[in-house]
C-alpha cells in the first residue's frame, strides 16, 4: 500500500524533489523487484528508453516494406498477367486517348480468356444463373420450361432460397451430388461419392488448397512437387508462395509434347539429393503446350506415381477441348479404377475441373470442382476444416457448374439450341488449331506442333545470336524481348516462353487460339511478318 502511495506521488509530481528529477515520464517505478538500489535501476532504465527511442521510426516511415514483407512472395512470377499485359493495357488506353501507334487495336491473344476475345455466352448457362440472380423472372414466358426447372430446383437448395446466402463450405450438396453424377457418366459408371467432392473458386483455387496440405518438412525433408516444364505459371507461383521445391520434368517437344517416364524418373532421382518429392502434376490437355496423353501414357504416370508413393494432382480443367484426330481424353480418375487394384485402392488422386474453359468461357464466375480419391479420412477432415476458413466458393459459380454438369437432354426444350452452341464454339476451336499450327509453320524460324487440345499453341521460335546478346544487354529474356518488340510493333501481346520454362537455348511464346477466325487470321500473319523482319534486322552485318 505504501509503495502504491509513493509510486502515485512521484508519477502525479506531488513529491518534494519530483520537479528535479525531470517530468514523471521519466522517473522509474520504485514498485520494481528488489535488486540493485533504486538510482541504478533508473540509470538502467532511462538507457533503456533512449535505446528506444533511438529504434524509433520517423513518423511516415512503413511497416511493410520489401526487406519486411513476406520474402516468399517477392519470388512469385505469373507471366500470364506479367510485365508484358500490363504493357498492352497501356498500349490500348494510348490509343483511346489518339496517340498515334503502328497498329490500330491491341489484339490479347495471351490468356485463356473466351469471352474477353468475343465467344458469345452459352444461353442455357446465362439463362440458370438469370433466374437464380433475379427469380422474379421464373414467372416470364422468355425461359424455357425446363431451364424454369432447373432454376427453382437450385434455388430450393440455397439457404433462404437464395443465392446470396452463404453456401455450405465445400459448395452446395446438391450441386455436388449433380457434379458426381456427371463424373460417374463421364467415366463409364465408375462411381463417385459426393462426399469427395469439394466447390471451388474455378479450378485454381481448388489446386493451392490442395498443395496447402501438402507442405511439409525443411531441408532434404522438404516437400518436393513435379511439375511439367512447360507449365502453368499458378503451379510455379503457388510453389514459390508456399515455399516449397520446384521439381522441373520436361515434357517431349520432339514428340509433340509427350510424357516421357524416364524423364519422371531423372527429375525425381535428382531431386531427391536435396527434398523429399511427394507430388507429381500432370496438366491434360496441356497449357501451354496443348497436347492430350495417351491412355497408356496415362497408366505409366499413375504406375509411376504408385512405384515412387507420390500424390498425383491431376489438371483436366480442358477436358472438352480436344480436336486432334485421333486424340481422346482419358481422366485419370477413369484409367486409374480400370487398372488392378493396387493401383486404384491406394494411389492418392485429385482432380481437377472448370467452368472457365471448354465450351463454356465463364472464367468470371469463378467456379470449379475437385475430386480426392484414396485420401486418408483424417486428412480429408483437415482438407474440409481448411475450404472452411473460406467459407464457401462464389454461390454464382457453383449454380453455373450446375448447368454445366447438369446439362439439357434430348427431349428438353432448350436441348436443340444449346448443343447446337456447344457443338458451334468447339468446332471453331477445332478449325483455329488446325489454322494455327498449318499458319505458323509456313514460317521459316517457327516450329509449331499440334494443337491436339486446349486452347493454346506454343510455338517455337529461332532468334539471331545478335538479338539474343541485346536482350541480355537489357537484362530481359530474349523471347521476352522479342514479345515486347512484337506488341510495340503491331499490337499483338503473346507471353514469352520463359514464363512457363522451357529447355535452355530453347525460345517460344504461348498464344491462344480464342480470337474470332477473321482476326486470328491476321494475328497470325502478321506474327510471322514481324519475325521475318525481325530476323533480318537481327542478322545484318554491323559495320
Amino acid at each position: 500500500m505504501l509503495r502504491q502511495r509513493f509510486a502515485r506521488a512521484v508519477l502525479s509530481g506531488r513529491l518534494p524533489g519530483a520537479e528535479a528529477r525531470g517530468p514523471p515520464w521519466s522517473v522509474p517505478p520504485p514498485w520494481l523487484s528488489p535488486g540493485p538500489p533504486l538510482h541504478f535501476r533508473a540509470l538502467r532504465w532511462q538507457a533503456r528508453q533512449s535505446e528506444m527511442a533511438g529504434n524509433r521510426a520517423v513518423p511516415g516511415d512503413k511497416v511493410l516494406t520489401l526487406e519486411s514483407m513476406n520474402p516468399h512472395i517477392r519470388k512469385v512470377e505469373y507471366a500470364v498477367r506479367g510485365p508484358i499485359v500490363a504493357r498492352a493495357n497501356q498500349l490500348q488506353k494510348e490509343l483511346k486517348q489518339g496517340v498515334r501507334k503502328p497498329f490500330t487495336e491491341v489484339i490479347a491473344a495471351n490468356i485463356g480468356d473466351a469471352q474477353a476475345v468475343g465467344q458469345k455466352p452459352i444461353a442455357f448457362l446465362r439463362q440458370v444463373s438469370s433466374l437464380c440472380m433475379y427469380p422474379d423472372l421464373l414467372n416470364s414466358p422468355d425461359f424455357p420450361e425446363d431451364v424454369k426447372q432447373k432454376a427453382r430446383r437450385l434455388l430450393a437448395a440455397c439457404r433462404g432460397q437464395s443465392i446470396g446466402a452463404y453456401s455450405a463450405s465445400p459448395g452446395i450438396e446438391l450441386i455436388r451430388k449433380d457434379v458426381a453424377t456427371f463424373i460417374q457418366r463421364r467415366d463409364g459408371g465408375i462411381p463417385s461419392n459426393p462426399e469427395n467432392i469439394y466447390l471451388s473458386t474455378g479450378a485454381s483455387n481448388a489446386i493451392v488448397t490442395i498443395l496447402k496440405l501438402l507442405v511439409s518438412g525443411d531441408g532434404r525433408s522438404q516437400t518436393g512437387v513435379m511439375i511439367p516444364i512447360p507449365q502453368y505459371p499458378l503451379y510455379s507461383a503457388t510453389l514459390a508462395d508456399l515455399n516449397m521445391v520446384q521439381i522441373s520434368y520436361y515434357l517431349d517437344e520432339k514428340n509433340c509434347w509427350a510424357l516421357n517416364i524416364e524423364e519422371l524418373r531423372r527429375a525425381l532421382v535428382q531431386a531427391q539429393e536435396h527434398c523429399q518429392p511427394r507430388v507429381l502434376c500432370v496438366i491434360n490437355p496441356g497449357n501451354p503446350t496443348g497436347q492430350v496423353q495417351s491412355r497408356k501414357c496415362i497408366e505409366e504416370v499413375i504406375h509411376f506415381a504408385w512405384e515412387e508413393r507420390l500424390f498425383l494432382m491431376a489438371d483436366e480443367v480442358y477436358q472438352d477441348n480436344v480436336y486432334a484426330e485421333g486424340s481422346k481424353f482419358h481422366s485419370f480418375k477413369k484409367v486409374l479404377f480400370e487398372m488392378d487394384p493396387k493401383y486404384s485402392e491406394r494411389v492418392e488422386l485429385a482432380s481437377f475441373h472448370s467452368i472457365s474453359k471448354g465450351f463454356m468461357g465463364e472464367c468470371g464466375f469463378r467456379g470449379g470442382y475437385m475430386e480426392v480419391i484414396n485420401m486418408d479420412p483424417e486428412v480429408q477432415q483437415q482438407l474440409t476444416k481448411l475450404v472452411s476458413v473460406q467459407l464457401c466458393p462464389p454461390v454464382t459459380g457453383q449454380i453455373l457448374l450446375d448447368a454445366m454438369v447438369n446439362q439439357p437432354q434430348p427431349g428438353d426444350p432448350s436441348y436443340k439450341q444449346f448443343s447446337e452452341e456447344k457443338a458451334a464454339v468447339l468446332g471453331a476451336l477445332a478449325k483455329k488449331a488446325q489454322l494455327t499450327q498449318e499458319i505458323l509453320n509456313q514460317a521459316p524460324g517457327i516450329q509449331c506442333n499440334p494443337v491436339q487440345g486446349a486452347m493454346y499453341a506454343f510455338p517455337r521460335i529461332e532468334l539471331p545470336p545478335r538479338a539474343v546478346q541485346e536482350a541480355k544487354a537489357q537484362g530481359q529474356a530474349p523471347d521476352m524481348f522479342f514479345c515486347l518488340r512484337l506488341l510495340e510493333e503491331t499490337g499483338i501481346c503473346v507471353v514469352p516462353g520463359s514464363g512457363f520454362g522451357q529447355e535452355e537455348g530453347t525460345f517460344h511464346f504461348r498464344m491462344t487460339i480464342l480470337p474470332p477466325q477473321e482476326k486470328l487470321e491476321i494475328l497470325l500473319q502478321k506474327l510471322i511478318q514481324f519475325h521475318a523482319k525481325f530476323t533480318r534486322e537481327y542478322s545484318q552485318v554491323q559495320l
